[in-house]
């Protein structure tokens, strides 16, 4: 619904044009907005007016004009005087009002709709039949960005996001929750994911520099029908969810940059635990210390290659090939041997998997 600041700015333009005196109220006779200096009590004669035949009428020096929102009375408008000149401005108000009804409804309407869409709350026609209701294209290219940050977001965040994409009519900002944005983005034919790069790092820095907001930014697939925004929305929570778990250092996360975090993240837990029993056997992977994770991120790093992570170490080749010996007699596995190292790899990110699911279980 129309708010009531947005009803006083309204008259408060048409006074400074019409020099008039202009008051909205509710059917009940409530003052919503009015430029009267004086308080005058007209709620009686609003309810008699509102419960009348007439669309206008005139009474006690004032004009008085029922505003209608799709055949439903909404509102009655008061000017003051009872001259021609103060009906026709009146009238001229009416259809302002109107005209603001008409667009906040369509604004309501395509809110809604477009919330229903990313929850999966419509059927395929339904999805159709009101796109074109609404007037939004259907074969456009859309991207969703999902933003979330540590702290609340308040309105002022929100607000800056719509500002941000306020150039481009056809996108869509709403609030999750008090810590998540969602933004559908209508992109250009030619616009790749560098370019949705390029949006998500323009997002971060204008929440931190204008609003002292720390967030993070994950985007799914660009998809090219309405139907599959959805899909984007979820690829989106996905890759918020797996870069906490993976990529906790990246601000911003890609659904197509997973890799196989996106896989190790869906499967269950019980599995998972019985992978890590097969693996490793006579060791946990709680029992590594540093130097042996660290020597082990390295590693993988540099591709295995043993010259290089001990260049970036510090430590003399031997050193190095000692530590990896130590560990293939720990685990069975000798990460010079690449079907070994992915297996290590895997089976170090699903026990970060299961860390994080055991912490979200508290």
């Amino acid at each position: 619904m129309i708010s009531n600041q947005v009803l006083q700015s309204t008259i408060d333009s048409i006074k400074g044009i019409a020099r008039l005196d202009i008051a909205i109220a509710d059917i009940d006779g409530k003052v919503l907005a009015t430029t009267f200096v004086e308080d005058r009590d007209l709620s009686g004669m609003v309810v008699s007016f509102a419960e009348s035949q007439a669309d206008s009428q005139a009474a006690g020096g004032f004009q008085f004009f029922k505003i209608f929102d799709e055949h439903q009375l909404e509102f009655v408008l008061i000017a003051h005087g009872d001259t021609d000149d103060v009906y026709m401005v009146g009238k001229l108000a009416v259809l302002q009002v109107q005209t603001l009804l008409v667009a906040y409804r369509e604004k309501f309407d395509k809110d809604n709709f477009v919330k229903n869409l990313l929850l999966d709350n419509l059927l395929l026609v339904d999805i159709y039949n009101r796109a074109k209701k609404l007037h939004i294209e259907v074969g456009v290219r859309r991207v969703v960005f999902l933003v979330e940050s540590d702290e609340t977001i308040d309105v002022q965040a929100q607000d800056a996001l719509k500002e941000f994409f306020s150039s481009e009519s056809n996108d869509f900002v709403t609030a999750v929750d008090e810590k998540n944005i969602i933004v559908v983005k209508e992109l250009q034919p030619e616009d790749g994911y560098e370019e949705v790069q390029k949006i998500a790092a323009s997002m971060l820095d204008m929440l931190s520099s204008e609003v002292m907001l720390s967030t993070r930014v994950a985007y799914g697939t660009i998809v090219n029908e309405i139907k599959e925004v959805s899909r984007s929305y979820k690829e989106a929570k996905m890759a918020l969810e797996v870069g906490k778990i993976f990529f906790v250092d990246r601000k911003i996360v890609a659904y197509n940059a997973l890799g196989i975090g996106r896989l190790i993240y869906q499967l269950p837990i019980p599995l998972c635990k019985m992978f890590i029993k097969e693996i490793f056997v006579d060791v946990s992977p709680d029992d590594f210390d540093e130097e042996t994770l660290e020597t082990i991120s390295k590693f993988f790093e540099n591709n295995l290659n043993v010259s290089e992570t001990s260049r970036q170490l510090f430590i003399h080749r031997n050193t190095l090939v000692y530590r990896l010996d130590k560990l293939d007699r720990a685990t069975g596995l000798d990460l010079r041997v690449f079907d070994d190292a992915i297996t290590f790899q895997i089976a170090l990110m699903v026990v970060k998997y299961m860390k994080y699911m055991e912490h979200l279980d508290f």
